[in-house]
């Protein structure tokens, strides 16, 4: 019972935190570098624990801290112009140098490294930087805005898949989805997730598509709107993407031979395991929504 209260409380903090950051820019931008780092450093961890596996975690940390707030300065348009691309350039510098230190570090691996060290900016770093794509959107006027709906609603998705994923398959799941690498989840399960996102989708979807009285838009909605099936789009998208990142962190913890990627959040395990889903959906998120606006 303590267990489950701990557990609890986490998640419900968590939960609020993550909601809650989305009303400001800046506590999203906060919030996230703060996961980016934690989880980057997580993960180099982890991965060091390997026989002939040697990152440099402080640097690797601060590289993927730094990208992500490279992308939100990028993607929020603080000061216009194409010149606000040369902020990237410190991050290929240390890229750089993480690739030269090899030739002098006498490693037993260096490809090891390499890989490890990459991965961690590919797998962890940018999937939480392209969370500033989704909230920070262009107007029809030129305008950067801070979009609260898009990339919130990609949390919720999540959140709504496992739950429905959970409840569904408790009761009814008997046909295994992955059972060499995550035996506990099954096709009803997921089935049964994907018809809550659905609707919890169209909800959004008619709620983006309400005018206001006056004819404008409420503030904390998406600045460019969605219509339902495009919404239902990126629920099914989301789905997809975020069972598979779930399955992905599973494989990567029953290779390294753990249970939980760290301790960090009281009850629920480490970064990684809370964000799991989220490291393909969000790409996913992005990748979707810009290949609608080209059709």
């Amino acid at each position: 019972m303590n267990n489950f209260i701990v557990r609890t409380i986490t998640g419900i903090i968590f939960v609020a935190a993550v909601v809650t950051c989305f009303l400001r820019a800046e506590a999203m931008v906060l919030l996230f570098a703060i996961v980016t780092g934690l989880s980057v450093w997580e993960f180099t961890g982890l991965v060091n624990q390997r026989e002939h596996v040697t990152v440099n975690r402080f640097i690797t940390t601060v590289a993927g801290v730094y990208f992500f707030f490279a992308m939100a300065y990028f993607c929020s348009d603080v000061y216009g112009g194409g010149a606000k691309s040369v902020v990237f350039i410190p991050y290929l510098v240390t890229i750089v140098y993480l690739l030269v230190a090899e030739l002098y570090g006498k490693q037993p691996d260096p490809i090891n490294n390499w890989a490890y060290t990459m991965l961690s900016q590919m797998y962890v770093a940018l999937p939480f930087s392209l969370i500033n794509v989704l909230a920070f959107t262009g107007t029809t006027d030129g305008r950067v805005v801070f979009n609260t709906l898009l990339p919130l609603s990609v949390f919720i998705f999540l959140w709504m898949n496992d739950t429905g994923a959970y409840c569904v398959g408790s009761l009814i799941g008997k046909h295994k989805l992955f059972p060499r690498i995550s035996p506990g989840k099954s096709w009803e399960g997921s089935i049964g997730g994907a018809v809550v996102v659905l609707l919890v989708a169209w909800g959004i979807g008619y709620i983006d598509n309400i005018q206001v009285l006056d004819g404008e838009r409420a503030s904390w909605l998406s600045q460019d709107m969605l219509t339902i099936p495009q919404w239902l789009g990126l629920g099914l998208t989301v789905v997809v993407f975020g069972t598979w990142g779930d399955l992905v962190e599973s494989l990567f913890k029953r290779t390294l031979g753990i249970k939980d990627s760290g301790n960090i959040l009281p009850g629920h395990g480490g970064m990684l395991e809370r964000f799991d889903s989220s490291l393909l959906a969000i790409p996913a998120a992005v990748v979707y929504l810009y290949t609608i606006t080209l059709l």
